[in-house]
């Protein structure tokens, strides 16, 4: 049987014919949402990761002058996990007013938040001049940055999925993935950039600021390509079926809540590992082996564009072999890769190091290039931007927002780098048993979720996963 197609006004042609035309301009549509979901999704993790690199670098001596060194960097990072909780929240506002009003106009109101905090960052006074209420200011500018992106991640993914060829969810999803590298890639880049200019004490003065000032550039450049992009295909349908639920979060939770835990369970290793090599990386690079700053910012810089290749190559090999195996064999190759990262960051190599962030990237991008095109496959239309972001919000809460502070603790506490790779390690382990808990969906269509979950609604006892993959399969197989 053939699929159907979308026609360019997003309602769904079941001919099952096209013209050459109308699939160049397909092809042509997707090349202009996936580049606008990529540039929106950099933006925002560039001045997320601005935070992250700062507080590894000067964050300490700028808002915690009077503690000691350890202690002043497990709060730097604390600041820099609270908005991790944020994100959670986020996810549920932005969800809820996704699934209400659509994916586009939440995509808007996201960049322009985390636009105005991170600007606002960049302005705030030290400790020493305005004494106590400078990291406390910090934190709640922090706070807001962690609410837009609860926003922004699961409306970006859904806007390239929800758009793209059945056949290609995994490659588009990928695209909103590269995100990431690319946007911590500039943080670094700005960073190298201004350390090469200026001196130590310059750099702990005003210096650090930049960063952070220069992104209104970028937000300004987002904005402008997100008002030029259409509404998606599936929240098109769901409006015009009167299909939407009242409130998204609270059906998420009646319907999805297995699927919404095991997938943050699941996707947490994504979060450990990225932020061990972005920010616990570099900081004990730097302050437990001697190596200079700007090196360090290499290190991350190099292996950021690594990433930039391999995450599109695994999510496109997802599209042929599945998101699972794919997935898996990222996840178990950050377990093997734990110890040995460390291993070879003790050499003290500048080749060691290199390859250290190069292996343990390549791990991560099998792991992150395919999740979020796994994800959204578990949710119905209806409430899939609160099921996708909450999701993926949980998995930060429970790995990236931790990780900083309690590696710095464990090296602290142990003095080992052991101590650190047995937590990186274990926290794979939990990502990958619940990882085999969910349910491949990569060949049913996009929308058929929302067919098994009316059955379920209707009072027919089908649950989400791999029954309602069955029931959706019977009903295609009696057309």
């Amino acid at each position: 049987m053939s699929s159907p197609t979308r026609t360019d006004d997003g309602s769904v042609d079941n001919s099952g014919t096209g013209t050459a035309a109308s699939a160049r301009l397909d092809r042509a549509k997707m090349r202009k949402i996936a580049t606008a979901s990529v540039i929106g999704t950099t933006v925002e993790w560039y001045d997320l990761f601005l935070f992250g690199t700062a507080s590894a670098l000067v964050f300490n001596q700028v808002f915690f002058p009077e503690l000691s060194p350890a202690l002043g960097t497990i709060l730097a990072f604390l600041t820099f996990a609270a908005a991790y909780l944020a994100r959670t929240v986020g996810a549920v506002l932005f969800g809820h007013f996704g699934d209400r009003l659509g994916r586009k106009s939440m995509l808007l109101v996201s960049l322009l938040v985390m636009g105005g905090a991170t600007l606002a960052i960049g302005l705030v006074p030290d400790f020493n001049t305005i004494g106590i209420a400078a990291p406390f200011i910090l934190l709640t500018l922090r706070i807001i940055q962690g609410l837009a992106l609860g926003g922004e991640w699961g409306g970006a993914v859904l806007m390239t999925v929800e758009h793209a060829p059945e056949e290609r969810r995994g490659w588009y999803g990928s695209m909103v993935q590269v995100g990431v590298p690319v946007g911590t890639l500039l943080a670094n880049l700005a960073f190298l950039i201004v350390t090469g200019l200026v001196s130590e004490e310059a750099l702990v003065s005003w210096g650090w600021r930049v960063p952070f000032i220069a992104s209104v550039l970028l937000v300004a450049v987002g904005i402008y390509i997100r008002l030029n992009i259409e509404e998606t295909p599936s929240f098109q349908q769901v409006r015009e079926q009167g299909a939407k639920a009242k409130l998204p979060f609270a059906h998420l939770m009646r319907h999805y809540w297995k699927p919404v835990i095991l997938g943050g369970i699941a996707t947490l290793s994504t979060g450990s590992t990225f932020t061990l090599m972005v920010a616990s990386g570099v900081n004990y690079g730097t302050q437990e082996k001697g190596l200079s700053s700007n090196f360090m910012l290499w290190v991350v810089l190099v292996a950021c564009i690594v990433g930039l290749i391999f995450i599109p190559v695994f999510g496109r090999l997802s599209d042929k072999v599945g998101r699972r195996p794919i997935i898996a064999a990222g996840i178990a190759g950050e377990v093997i890769l734990a110890f040995p990262f460390f291993w070879l960051i003790n050499t003290g190599s500048a080749a060691a190091v290199f390859l250290a962030y190069g292996l343990m990237m390549i791990a991560f991008c099998a792991n992150y290039g395919p999740i979020a095109t796994f994800l959204a496959e578990l949710f119905g239309a209806k409430i899939r931007y609160s099921g996708l972001s909450v999701s993926y919000m949980l998995s930060g809460l429970l790995g990236s927002a931790i990780t900083p502070a309690i590696t710095v603790w464990l090296l602290d506490v142990t003095g080992k780098s052991d101590s650190m790779a047995w937590y990186i390690a274990g926290s794979a382990v939990l990502s990958l048993i619940a990882l085999f808990l969910l349910t491949e969906n990569r060949l049913q269509s996009i929308d058929q979720a929302d067919t098994a979950e009316a059955r379920v609604d209707s009072g027919t006892s089908v649950e989400v996963g791999a029954k309602a993959e069955a029931v959706t399969e019977v009903r295609v197989e009696n057309r």
